[in-house]
């Protein structure tokens, strides 16, 4: 949950600490948010993804602005690279367990380094790890978090029609200081398309997703460890 030079892999929107991957159980909370049944009969015929998130943080008066090109393929694949914003340059490579193989960017994009998946250097500002930015372990946040969970119409967002999933935190204290998070996935695709996480009135989180291609036959040599 610290700042960083960075060797950082990831940011991105979760806050839950477990490191499974696939959609839990979410039969009483996708009754109150059909766009996450949705979603989860889709991940289900996804085999890979890439995608580039522009993620806002900001803890305390501290503020982090990245974009990050994202690679995903069942069932622990994953890799990284901050394309703008603090640690240009540095990327990582997760396949599950409890470290992340990763480089700084610059003249030191050729020192690869093993690191616990949550070193300071390997988290985004708000401790976000690689693994917990995951699409599908934004999606599944919300099914499993303690709180009300409410979905209306989201209009467009980024040009896209949207429904929107609204989760009110019943103990914000145990979701990283979160008290309302608030996820809009695309009617057509059912894939996260923005995610607005605020603490109180402040907002912790804005993250957009753009050019997100599925089924696109990434392999496991894509993922150097």
């Amino acid at each position: 949950m610290k700042g960083h030079r960075s060797l950082a892999f990831l940011s991105a929107l979760t806050s839950s600490a477990a490191l499974a991957l696939l959609p839990l159980g979410h039969a009483s909370a996708a009754s109150s948010a059909p766009a996450i049944a949705a979603f989860d009969e889709s991940f289900a015929s996804t085999n890979d993804y890439t995608a580039i998130l522009r993620v806002h943080e900001a803890k305390g008066n501290q503020t982090q602005d990245r974009v990050y090109q994202y690679q995903f393929m069942k069932p622990h694949y994953v890799k990284t690279l901050i394309l703008e914003g603090d640690g240009k340059g540095s990327g990582g490579v997760w396949v599950g367990g409890d470290q992340v193989s990763g480089h700084q960017g610059g003249f030191l994009s050729g020192i690869h380094l093993k690191v616990s998946i949550h070193d300071p250097r390997a988290v985004s500002l708000r401790g976000v790890t690689i693994a917990e930015g995951l699409l599908q372990r934004i999606v599944d946040d919300y099914a499993t978090t303690p709180g009300k969970l409410t979905q209306v119409d989201g209009g467009k967002v980024n040009g896209v029609q949207t429904d929107r999933v609204e989760l009110k935190a019943s103990d914000p204290s145990a979701n990283y200081g979160v008290t309302d998070q608030i996820l809009y996935l695309s009617k057509e695709t059912h894939w996260p398309v923005r995610q607005v996480m605020y603490s109180g009135s402040q907002i912790v989180l804005d993250e957009t997703v753009n050019d997100l291609k599925t089924n696109v036959g990434l392999k496991e040599s894509d993922f150097p460890f």
